[in-house]
């Protein structure tokens, strides 16, 4: 997809800005979104440039869900489950790709954040958010289950079983304040501070090695679903023996040495 009309790119040397571009809708993912999420992130997974993206949304909210009105409920009549299905696994294709694209993806979390906004963030690696920030899991209050667009697995993984059971069996609203204290945000800060901290925080990531940075993410998806510590330490050795042979190792051994910065060049 060559031009997107619903989100809008913006390059950083080596991060990348995707902002939710439907403020007058308070940024509500609808088909034509969905489908230009998953061509964004289906891209990342070729683009090694791209080190780092930061998901942000334009104008008041994050993201306010799903689009209710929109064609993303499927009209009464034959096959009506099976054309849903296609539905709902278009959206939860997003999810999948922010999971397996190699880029960590940070979250400026800032208005509110629900139902399939806060899919987008349990998806990211790390989230930041504004004082006022309100987030939840809105499906079952839309007479479906609480668990949708990954929901059910993430949550559970990012702040234990009981506060999420809390959250999805209610769809009730978590406040910045106690989405830092369970663990979900890893800070709250001013709004006018939002941005900088994830660019901060990116350019923090970035003086890692590309690959190094790579493999970590995806070390960490493996490893919260290994089935034990032995599983874990010997996936955990054949990542650092494969890193140990980069030339990328070698100049940030030699960086750290002589005190400088180092520079990588993804061999």
């Amino acid at each position: 997809m060559d031009k997107f009309t619903t989100i809008t790119i913006e390059q950083r040397d080596a991060i990348e800005i995707i902002s939710l571009n439907r403020p007058d809708a308070r940024n509500a993912v609808n088909p034509t979104m969905a489908d230009e999420l998953i061509a964004y992130f289906s891209g990342l997974h070729d683009s090694p440039s791209t080190r780092i993206v930061i998901l942000r949304g334009n104008g008041k909210e994050f993201c306010a869900g799903a689009e209710l009105g929109s064609d993303a409920f499927i009209a009464p009549g034959a096959g009506r489950p099976q054309r849903q299905l296609f539905m709902q696994q278009r959206y939860s294709r997003i999810i999948r790709l922010m999971r397996s694209c190699p880029q960590p993806i940070v979250a400026l979390v800032h208005g509110a954040a629900c139902g399939a906004g806060f899919s987008l963030l349990l998806a990211s690696d790390v989230r930041f958010a504004t004082p006022a920030a309100r987030m939840n899991a809105a499906y079952i209050r839309v007479g479906v289950g609480g668990c949708d667009m990954g929901s059910g697995y993430l949550l559970p993984r990012l702040i234990g079983l009981s506060v999420a059971s809390e959250l999805l069996l209610t769809g009730r609203f978590l406040g910045a304040d106690r989405a830092k204290t369970v663990g979900l945000v890893s800070d709250v800060v001013d709004d006018d501070k939002l941005l900088e901290t994830g660019l901060a925080f990116a350019a923090e990531m970035a003086r890692a090695s590309p690959m190094g940075l790579r493999m970590t993410k995806q070390t960490l998806n493996a490893l919260i679903d290994a089935p034990g510590i032995d599983a874990a330490l010997m996936i955990e050795d054949r990542q650092q023996v494969m890193l140990l042979e980069t030339s990328d190792h070698h100049e940030a051994v030699a960086a750290f040495r002589e005190k400088r910065d180092p520079t990588y060049k993804d061999q």
